[in-house]
């Protein structure tokens, strides 16, 4: 026979559905399945949040609607960590961001615009031998 679980939360905890909420303490919010704890993080851990509110949708089965109105942001901000998880499951949201390198002006180019201008040629000169704006 299926235990009855009773709708009880933490003291001051916001509820999302009929049996998950979360509550904030300090600097620490904490995710809670009835009155069992979830998950934790700090307050200002963007990733972390991020990372739960996906979690919830897809393991859970809350709906990014309720989830965007219990937290406060906009759904599209829903939308995207669940895509992310998704994509790259919970690594995605704890990796190193990889970022685009110089795409004209790279170290070698750099070093001989450099000693062209050194040298006293105008900007413009540099600029047409280098084959760069």
């Amino acid at each position: 026979m299926p235990q009855l679980h009773l709708p009880l939360f933490a003291c001051g905890a916001t509820e999302i559905t009929v049996g998950l909420s979360f509550c904030r303490t300090d600097d620490t919010v904490t995710y809670f399945h009835y009155d069992m704890p979830i998950y934790s993080h700090a307050q200002d851990d963007r990733a972390s949040f991020r990372f739960v509110s996906a979690l919830l949708h897809v393991t859970c089965g809350v709906k990014q609607a309720v989830l965007a109105r219990a937290f406060g942001i906009p759904p599209i901000n829903i939308k995207r960590a669940v895509k992310l998880y998704r994509a790259n499951g919970s690594a995605g949201f704890f990796a190193e961001r990889v970022y685009r390198g110089a795409g004209v002006l790279t170290e070698p180019v750099l070093a001989q615009a450099q000693s062209q201008l050194d040298a006293g040629t105008s900007p413009r000169a540099v600029a047409g031998a280098l084959q760069i704006k």
